[in-house]
């Protein structure tokens, strides 16, 4: 039986001499395998639809196991985001983001508009880190490991947040920094960035800049939560990670 879905290429892997298996990230029906056969060849209709980040939409056979993709429309391919190694480096680690913390078929059309929106604001310049900051915040909830965002963790207080305690999941007010002397300091706007990329549409999102310590006690919080929860180990965040450390040193 054909099935049609709206999906975005988040993986790609060569299989054979001549063919890919591409993991879609759909409207419909959430993250799918598609055999994409002759994807590899030149002259194949299928090459332009099977390229990492490409937007469009999707005729392909449904099957109790790989689907196999009978042809494809491109939306949008984002190529400014494929074409620029900055670009592609924050995209990477978005799209293995993703990957790795949904299961197959589970429908979820907030992700899906999270995932392309981000996509979309990273193609048309966007800052790239605080996108994938928000992307990473936003996540949390599909990942089920989402921290105590609205109040105190210990005490429930609603004061304005004194630190964040990755050991105990949340924010601390001042009464109760000393239940973790290993939390991290956080000042009022970094208390209300956190809860804003958490709870606002992105959708709305216009041009936003923030200073680099900022970005960067914002990165230090959020890698090391998902480092202690999540259990991930991404090859794309390593090569993110080197790319940020080489940028920064060259002088140019």
């Amino acid at each position: 039986m054909l099935q049609k879905a709206e999906g975005l290429v988040i993986r790609t892997n060569d299989y054979a001499e001549s063919n890919k298996i591409l993991t879609l990230y759909t409207r419909e029906f959430g993250k799918i395998g598609v055999m994409a056969r002759g994807a590899k060849k030149p002259k194949s209709r299928l090459v332009a639809v099977s390229q990492l980040f490409t937007y469009g939409t999707y005729l392909f056979q449904k099957s109790t196991g790989l689907g196999t993709l009978s042809q494809g429309d491109i939306i949008d391919s984002f190529k400014e985001v494929r074409n620029d190694l900055f670009r592609a480096s924050y995209g990477s680690y978005i799209v293995e983001l993703t990957d790795k913390l949904t299961e197959e078929r589970q429908r979820n059309p907030f992700l899906f508009e999270l995932l392309y929106q981000t996509i979309h604001y990273l193609n048309e310049g966007i800052d790239a880190e605080v996108l994938t900051r928000i992307f990473e915040v936003k996540m949390l909830a599909v990942a089920g490991i989402k921290p105590e965002m609205d109040a105190c963790v210990s005490c429930g207080s609603t004061d304005i947040p004194a630190a964040f305690s990755i050991k105990e999941a949340g924010f601390h007010c001042k009464r109760c920094l000393h239940r973790d002397e290993h939390s991290i300091r956080v000042t009022e706007q970094i208390a209300k960035l956190l809860r804003l990329f958490y709870y606002f549409d992105l959708n709305r999102l216009g041009q936003i800049s923030l200073k680099p310590e900022t970005k960067a006690i914002l990165k230090q919080i959020l890698h090391t939560y998902y480092d202690e929860y999540s259990g991930l180990r991404l090859k794309s965040r390593r090569f993110l990670e080197q790319f940020e450390r080489w940028d920064l040193s060259d002088p140019e």
